[in-house]
């Protein structure tokens, strides 16, 4: 039996681009499409969808009251990103999925999450902090630096670079320059990086 899923997004491109690449699975379908919230629950009882994967921004949200989301039990969400948002926030849902993810991987993360092995909520304790050195590279990245000119101010190898820049989006779930620079801002590490400047200490 299919996965039944519902799609909760105000842009036609990427709501037929979802309903393609679920469309082209043997274990997903697509039961309804929303493009406001308030439809949510009218939806949710009449199609009873498995899993809702829907735009975290037509939730009502501030850092100070994220917003969640009160759904039946086993009923999962996904939240598709394609903008900045908090990490604690995005642990709301049950898994997370990019909009610059691949077919495959948006494919395998729904399969996953709809056979109960992926979920953001039960992984959450496992992001783990970032190293100094992550710090001072992630900075370096959102201020636009290019591996081997990171490499060359840290006086680290370019292969050193890249490794600690892919923990960095495993622990940040973050892909984007633009998304690391927010994250580096709200996170106060550009001025901690600036400090670590002065008495920047070199090496792998």
């Amino acid at each position: 039996m299919k996965q039944k899923v519902l799609i909760a997004e105000p842009s036609q491109i990427i709501i037929e681009g979802l309903q393609s690449i679920v469309h082209d699975s043997n274990c997903l379908e697509v039961v309804s499409v929303i493009d406001d919230i308030s439809m949510l629950e009218e939806r949710v009882l009449a199609h009873r969808p498995d899993i809702i994967i829907i735009n975290p921004g037509l939730l009502p949200y501030s850092s100070q009251m994220p917003a969640t989301i009160e759904l039946p039990e086993g009923v999962f969400s996904v939240a598709l990103v394609y903008q900045y948002f908090e990490q604690a926030y995005l642990r709301n849902f049950d898994a997370v999925i990019d909009i610059r993810d691949s077919k495959q991987s948006i494919l395998a993360t729904l399969a996953n999450i709809g056979n109960g092995t992926e979920s953001k909520k039960n992984t959450a304790s496992e992001v783990s902090e970032l190293t100094k050195r992550e710090r001072d590279i992630l900075v370096l990245v959102a201020k636009g630096l290019m591996s081997k000119e990171i490499a060359e101010q840290l006086n680290i190898s370019i292969h050193t670079v890249i490794s600690h820049r892919k923990n960095i989006t495993r622990k940040t779930g973050i892909k984007s320059v633009a998304g690391l620079a927010v994250y580096a801002m709200l996170n106060n590490l550009v001025g901690e990086q600036q400090t670590s400047e002065d008495g920047i200490s070199h090496g792998e």
